[in-house]
């Protein structure tokens, strides 16, 4: 077939060359990794409309850790995956009657909108918030020495819940991604002068639960049901995919 007056084809093949070359020196960005198939009898019109639908394929997002927590921070850290932080301290007592579930996603979203108000996109900003629930009553992060061990006592024996309620939201369009994990964790029977030992180690005061799984009280905890990571503060299986839902991608930051 003849190709049409006016398109890449009908050029020689130097032009269509340098065409290429232009294409991919102005229009694309530097770290993203893209391939756009052309069909060199298309119009220029044509042409262009595959160039822009490339151009916005691209995932170019920077993330955006809405907390200031070591813990979330390290569980990115280690699978790999390029972030900034920015601070999001808010109120996180909880209402009057309010569900542990409603709670978490309340406190997720509140985060998110704070650091949503004050970053640049394009980016995704991520927000998340855990509590420890057992028998329908939220147990947040101990004020004292005192109150940590009055929660690890309600803990020993028994299994509670972990709820993490995560906050998504892309900019600079705003849509969102919201859920709710849970994990269940099998606490081991422990003695008052176990106890004692592990509040020394200050281990529990910055933390749901006046635990860490990931630390020594990991000793403490023969089964989980779901995800580790969720108990840890950061569901990262369900994230990523949320993640890749609004576009994201690893391989626009590597």
């Amino acid at each position: 077939m003849e190709p049409r007056r006016g398109s890449l084809a009908h050029r020689a093949p130097g032009c269509r060359r340098a065409a290429l070359y232009r294409i991919r020196r102005y229009f694309l960005p530097p770290l993203a990794s893209v391939v756009i198939v052309l069909d060199f009898s298309c119009t220029k019109a044509q042409l262009f409309r595959t160039i822009l639908s490339g151009i916005l394929a691209v995932p170019f997002m920077k993330l955006i850790l809405a907390s200031a927590s070591p813990r979330r921070a390290e569980i990115l850290r280690d699978a790999g995956v390029s972030f900034s932080v920015m601070s999001s301290a808010i109120d996180e007592t909880p209402y009057p009657n309010e569900n542990p579930s409603a709670l978490v996603e309340r406190l997720a979203n509140a985060k998110a909108d704070l650091v949503a108000a004050r970053a640049l996109g394009p980016a995704i900003v991520v927000a998340a918030d855990t509590v420890v629930v057992l028998d329908g009553h939220v147990l947040g992060k101990p004020r004292s020495r005192e109150e940590g061990g009055h929660m690890l006592e309600q803990l020993s024996g028994r299994t509670h819940s972990v709820l993490t309620g995560v906050s998504l939201i892309r900019l600079p369009d705003a849509v969102r991604r919201q859920f709710v994990e849970s994990t269940l964790v099998q606490f081991a029977a422990i003695s008052k002068e176990e106890i004692a030992r592990y509040l020394t180690t200050e281990e529990s005061h910055d933390k749901a639960g006046a635990y860490g799984i990931q630390g020594r009280a990991g000793r403490y905890i023969p089964r989980i049901e779901g995800c580790y990571f969720n108990v840890v503060g950061l569901p990262l299986s369900r994230l990523l995919a949320s993640l890749e839902e609004l576009g994201w991608s690893e391989q626009a930051l590597s």
